[in-house]
Parts: structure tokens; C-alpha cells; sequence
């Protein structure tokens, strides 16, 4: 098969795109770009990302040895092999969606204005993630684009650092939260940007460069993007290098209360704290623009263009949401929530401020976006787990005070992507939301597989990771014969009947969040965990014809107790892990492994393995453990969190860490996977009317980065 490699776009290409905020305009001479090239993080509160069923995903903390490398391979369920190119140990990967030409003409220009919209929001996450961001990105795009006559080598090495820049979108590590730096000098970027003002890049990149040099070059400053449990007692907040707070420290905030607690950016100045609020402002003038007014303005000017082709119930949604990105009320967020989660349209999107997992105490949302197409091949088994929510709840091994006698069945689907954008990225292939526990329990949720990123990732990583790190033949042959299945039934019930369960006590009058501060992500997403591995072994699997036999519960055992072992190459320096779900599942196997021995680590042949020894009380210690985290979750209560957490969820032996990593290395394959996502375009008939939106795949990071930057201006 033929090679790719990477190449930048040509001026024409560039010049082609759309400016500013300015919608795609309509071709009737449509052509794909096909420029030949080579996440992040965290996404939804409800991710259950493949690290625990196929140990694929991650990130490295070294470009040591980066360069881009075209990637052949033998495509399976698709006409060209998911893994576009890589960069270091980086894999871009390209997004299908297959079911979007099925679609009807209104359903197809929905999806267009709203993934137009989701491309709008895009930039706040690079501001969020770093005073920097946006500063560092304009400058490296400024280059790329104005790189005629830079020395090849000089802009082979800036090319990938921008990749990764894009893929984690700044200079952390999604998963880690560890800075990373380039590998080209200080000599030769100012070469280069010298070169690119020559052919018409701003001058005033050339400051920018100079102003820059600590964030691109100093590993030490900033270094880390969120530090939870930061060493020698230094301040969470201080220790972050994220830009939700500006001089502020936890100890301000002990008599502070926050009335945007979500959407706003909390600032001291000399002893006064200020929430600068992210809202494009009112119409009327009553309420002013804020923080990220550029940005969400132009969303709802695309969300408005969505209206005409909007069913009524989604049209109120949409409505809720401009309304909410006006005002940055956390009502007009909450009946946005309601009545998303009583919207059944296909298409269907996410947009907002939602996940909080990069902020040190929990509290601030990250900006993300995604548009979803239903995938009705897999949406059946999606559909049972909510039908038998009730079912599901009244078995769970939690105190029935806990439970809830009247679940709401969460709305669920398996979707294909065609787009994700700020904090979600395609490492995640579950979701459930919204995330606020007054909407789960008046009015349910709606939970997502992500079944176009399931198919890219798993082709991609293939079955190397598991002949490698699986102990016995047993073992790798049902991972091959059920790990897929597994894989398939984890995230669903994660999702649906994981995030959607329990009932807290009355005793609480704030979300939970509120008092388990910033052990609340790991809680929750290791409970929603638990909650799938307790299920595996009902028979009620077997009774709804998901799973042929319980040969499958044993894979999903064994993919967990791998997990955590395989996971601690995302982590290549250091013993402690920051990431909510990495800590979820060491939090699961080293329980399990103290209180009950099911799980052992066992040596051979030098090689470390991660070995379930008795099936039955594994899933004794899950049931211990799902318990205790729903009696945390519904009391509030923070020190058990901690002890928790601590105890478990965050060191490990750094021995096995540095052989996993060794192991890894000479499968030669990426450790963490950045989308591609598909493009749409508007195509007019020769009257000028619309009458298509085009999908295709540009198969190409650069081209498509480069094509948001037009669109927003940023």
C-alpha cells in the first residue's frame, strides 16, 4: 500500500478557507482535500476510555525521539487503515461516520450549523489550559502558514511540536498533565520565524517568540497543566498551570461564595476576588459581555442558523443553550440540561462548560463540543441497559437507603463523532450527561458510546498490547474471541446504568462535587466502573442475549487487573498518577488486591503480569468497594474519599512502571490517539440552493487544524 507523509498546504489551499467567524461557504465544485500528514483530555465526566479493555491510550512525556512517521498498515472494517501517522509515540487517527449519508437534507444541515458551532467554542480550551495558549498557538500557525524557504529539518521538528501542540491542545500532556518541550532550539525557531515574517507573517511574531521562550523552552516553568496533591505542601491552584485562577489560592476561597462556579474565571487583585464570567452578554445590554464573549457569540450565531432545520423539542434546547451562553446564568444552564436530556434528535450535540476534571478543586468546566449521528447497528444493546436501569439499581450492592426506587432510564445511544472539540477528544468512547445530580434525578441523563472512535482506536492498537501483557494462553484467547464484546458492555453499562444509579441523602443541599472536592472525579468514575464489573456476572446479561456466556465477564476482569499495569506507561516519570480515570482504576486493583488477594502480580521470565487468580471474589471486592463509594458519594464525605484515594488510587512501583515501558516500547505502537475528524461542506445546486452537506475525511491533522483556525480567526 502506498506511504504518506507529511506536507504542509499549499497557499491555495489556505487561502481557500474561510475567515473569521464566517460559516464554510457553499461550493458547488466541491473537492476533498486529500494533503498527505501524519487528545486530550479529559473528557466527559462519564469516559471509560480503551486503557482498560484493550490497554490503548495514554500519551508520552518525552519528544526526545519525535518525528512525524507515516503509518501503512492493513486496513479492516474501513478502506484505509484508521492510523494516519504518528508523531513520537502520538497516533493520528481518522473518524468515520458512516451513517451520515442516511441522513435526510434537514437532518444533514442540523448537524452542520451545530458542528459548526462546536468549532466555534474551540479555542477557550487552548486560554484554559493556559494563559499562553492561544499566544503559543497563533504563533506556530503563523509560522506553518508562511513556511516557504525554512530549513526542512527546522520545519520537520516545529511541525510536530505543533501537532502535539493541536493534539493536546497546548504544551501538557492530556493524561499526565506533564509539560512537554520542543526539540527544535531557541536559534532555529528564531530562524524560522524570521524566514515566515519574510513571506508575510506578522511581525509581531517575533516578539511573541521572544515573550514565549520560558512557556515553549523551560520545562520548569509551569510544568504541570493540574497538580491535585501537589509535594512539599505548595498550593493546588498555585501548582496549576491552568488558567482558571490568577493569583488565587485555596485558602482564599474559604469564605468566598462562588455564584458562577462553573463558567468563570476567579482572579485576586490585592485582596479583592473577582469571577470574570464566561458570557457574550444580552442583547439588551442587562448583562454585559464577559470572558470568551468572541467565542460564544459566534457559537450562537451558528446555533441560530441550526433553528430552521431543528425539530421543536431540539429547537428548545438550542434556544436554552443561546440563552445560557448570553447570560452564563446557572439557571438558564440547568433548564438547558432539563430539556436536553428529553431531546431525542438525531443529529444531537454536546456544547458547553462541562467537565471539570483539569481544575485542581473540581469546580470549573471545561469547554468541549461534540455532534453525534446514531449508529443503529449497535444502538439496540444501548436501549436494554435503559429499559433495565430499575433492575440494575434495585441489585446493586449499596446500602438501600442509597438506592433509588424510581431511576430515570438514562437516554442512551452508540453514535458515530463527526466532531469533538475543546475538552473531548476521541480517547473517549463513553459519556453521560448532564453531569448536575438535581437533573439525574427529576429528569434522567443521556449516555453515549462512541462507536466510531471504539472502531478507529481498536483497529489502530490491534492485539499486540495483549499478546504482550496477558499472562496465559486462556487469557489472550478471550481477549481475542470477547475482548471487543467486553469492550462494548463495559462502556455501556459505565455509562447507563453506572453514572445514572443511586440517590444521595437528604442531608446533602449542594451537588456531591461540593464536598469531595477534588477527589470527586475519581469517586465517581471508578464507582461508575464498579458498577459495570459487578454486572458482568447477572445472569440478566445472558436472559437480554448481550453476551453469550460469562467466558465475557472473565475477559472484562482480566482487561481491568492488565489496566492497571499497562496504563503506567502514561506516566514515564515520577510514582504518582494524576489523571481521574488511571486513579480509578488503580483505586479498583489494589483494593481488590489488599482486601480479598483475587488479583496477584506474578513474574516471568523477567516480565511483570497482572493475574486474576479467583473470578468470584474479584467481583467480592468490587461489590466491597462499589458500596463504600456510594455511601461517600450519597454522604458527602470527603476525608473517606481521601483516605481512599490516597491509599490506592495514586503511587505505584515505579519498577514496573519502567519495565511496562520498556515492554511498550518495542511493540512500536502510539500510546495515546488524537482525531480526525470528518470535514462537512455545503454544496448548492446550479440555482444556488443548497442541497447536500458533503462529508469527507481529509486524513490530514495539519489541514484540518488549520481550516478551524480560519473559520474562528484563532
Amino acid at each position: 500500500m502506498k506511504k504518506t507523509k507529511l506536507s504542509l498546504p499549499t497557499e491555495r489551499e489556505i487561502s481557500s478557507l474561510p475567515t473569521g467567524c464566517d460559516p464554510l461557504q457553499p461550493r458547488g465544485d466541491l473537492k476533498t482535500s486529500r494533503l498527505r500528514g501524519t487528545k486530550w483530555a479529559i473528557s466527559a465526566i462519564s469516559t471509560f476510555t480503551l486503557a482498560a479493555v484493550l490497554g490503548f491510550s495514554g500519551t508520552s512525556a518525552n519528544l526526545s525521539a519525535a518525528s512525524t512517521v507515516p503509518y501503512s498498515g492493513s486496513p479492516t472494517q474501513q478502506s484505509q487503515p484508521s492510523l494516519v501517522a504518528r508523531v513520537g509515540d502520538t497516533g493520528f487517527i481518522q473518524l468515520t461516520a458512516e451513517s451520515f449519508n442516511s441522513l435526510s437534507l434537514n437532518q444533514k444541515l442540523d448537524a452542520y450549523w451545530l458542528y459548526m458551532a462546536c468549532v466555534a467554542v474551540h479555542p477557550i480550551v487552548y486560554d484554559q489550559n493556559s494563559v499562553y495558549g492561544l499566544r503559543e498557538k497563533h504563533l506556530l500557525e503563523s509560522i506553518l502558514t508562511n513556511s516557504a524557504g525554512i530549513d526542512p529539518a527546522v520545519l520537520q521538528k516545529i511541525t510536530d511540536y505543533t501537532l502535539l501542540f493541536w493534539g493536546n491542545q497546548g504544551n501538557h500532556h492530556t493524561f499526565n498533565s506533564h509539560k512537554f518541550v520542543p526539540n527544535f532550539t531557541r536559534e532555529e525557531l528564531k530562524a524560522a520565524v524570521a524566514q515566515a515574517m519574510r513571506n508575510g507573517a506578522s511581525d509581531t511574531i517575533e516578539k511573541e517568540a521572544r515573550d514565549l521562550d520560558k512557556t515553549i523552552f523551560d520545562p520548569d516553568f509551569q510544568p504541570m497543566l493540574t497538580m491535585k496533591n501537589p509535594k512539599n505542601g505548595e498550593d493546588p491552584l498555585q501548582a496549576s498551570s491552568n488558567n482558571y485562577y490568577s493569583g488565587v489560592t485555596l485558602n482564599d476561597l474559604k469564605n468566598f461564595t462562588e455564584h458562577y462556579s462553573l463558567n468563570s474565571r476567579l482572579v485576586k487583585t490585592g485582596n479583592k476576588l473577582t469571577e470574570e464570567i464566561y458570557r457574550a452578554g444580552t442583547p439588551d445590554g442587562k448583562e454585559l459581555p464577559g470572558l470568551y464573549a468572541k467565542q460564544l457569540s459566534a457559537a450562537n450565531t451558528y446555533l441560530s442558523r441550526a433553528l430552521p432545520y431543528a425539530p421543536a423539542s431540539q429547537k428548545k434546547v438550542i434556544s436554552d443553550l443561546i440563552r445560557y451562553y448570553q447570560t452564563g446564568d446557572p439557571k438558564d444552564w440547568l433548564q438547558t440540561g432539563a430539556d436536553w436530556v428529553g431531546d431525542k434528535t438525531n443529529p444531537d450535540f454536546s456544547n458547553g462548560f462541562v467537565e471539570i476534571y483539569k481544575d485542581a478543586r473540581g469546580q470549573k468546566g471545561a469547554i468541549q463540543g461534540f455532534v453525534t449521528i446514531v449508529d443503529e447497528k449497535l444502538n439496540q444493546m444501548m436501549k436494554q441497559f435503559a429499559s433495565n436501569a430499575g433492575y440494575f439499581e434495585q441489585r446493586a450492592p449499596w446500602d438501600p437507603q442509597y438506592k433509588n426506587p424510581n431511576p430515570n432510564p438514562p437516554i442512551v445511544n452508540a453514535v458515530e463523532a463527526l466532531v469533538e472539540t475543546g475538552d473531548f477528544e476521541v480517547n473517549t468512547i463513553g459519556d453521560n450527561l448532564p453531569n448536575e445530580a438535581e437533573i439525574h434525578q427529576k429528569y434522567g441523563s443521556k449516555s453515549f458510546v462512541f462507536t466510531s472512535s471504539i472502531r478507529a482506536l481498536a483497529e489502530a492498537a490491534g492485539q499486540k498490547v495483549v499478546q504482550e501483557y496477558a499472562y496465559s494462553q486462556e487469557e489472550k484467547d478471550r481477549a481475542r474471541e470477547y475482548g471487543a464484546l467486553s469492550a462494548n458492555l463495559m462502556t455501556a453499562m459505565h455509562e447507563v446504568i453506572g453514572h445514572g444509579s443511586g440517590r444521595l441523602s437528604p442531608k446533602l443541599s449542594k451537588e456531591p462535587a461540593s464536598y469531595i472536592r477534588e477527589y470527586y472525579s475519581t469517586l465517581e468514575e471508578t464507582r461508575a466502573d464498579l458498577m459495570a464489573l459487578w454486572n458482568f456476572w447477572d445472569p440478566k446479561l445472558i436472559d437480554m442475549g448481550v453476551m453469550p456466556n460469562q467466558d465475557v465477564a472473565k475477559a472484562a476482569y482480566d482487561n481491568e487487573a492488565r489496566a492497571a499495569l499497562v496504563q503506567l506507561r502514561e506516566v514515564p516519570t515520577g510514582d504518582s498518577i494524576e489523571e481521574d480515570h488511571r486513579r480509578g482504576t488503580q483505586l479498583i486493583v489494589n483494593y481488590i488486591r489488599d482486601k480479598t488477594g483475587a488479583i496477584e502480580p506474578v513474574e516471568r521470565d523477567g516480565k511483570e503480569y497482572m493475574v486474576v487468580k479467583d473470578y468470584a471474589k474479584m467481583r467480592e471486592g468490587v461489590g466491597m468497594l462499589l458500596a463504600e463509594l456510594m455511601r461517600i458519594k450519597a454522604e458527602g464525605d470527603y476525608d473517606a474519599a481521601k483516605a481512599l484515594i490516597t491509599k490506592y488510587g495514586i503511587h505505584f512501583n515505579t519498577d514496573w512502571r519502567d519495565q511496562v515501558v520498556a515492554r511498550f516500547k518495542k511493540l512500536n505502537l502510539p500510546t495515546y490517539s488524537v482525531g480526525i475528524y470528518p470535514n462537512l461542506d455545503l454544496h448548492k445546486d446550479s440555482d444556488g440552493k443548497v442541497d447536500n452537506v458533503i462529508i469527507s475525511y481529509p486524513r490530514d491533522i495539519m489541514a484540518q487544524q488549520l481550516r478551524w483556525a480560519k473559520i474562528t480567526g484563532q
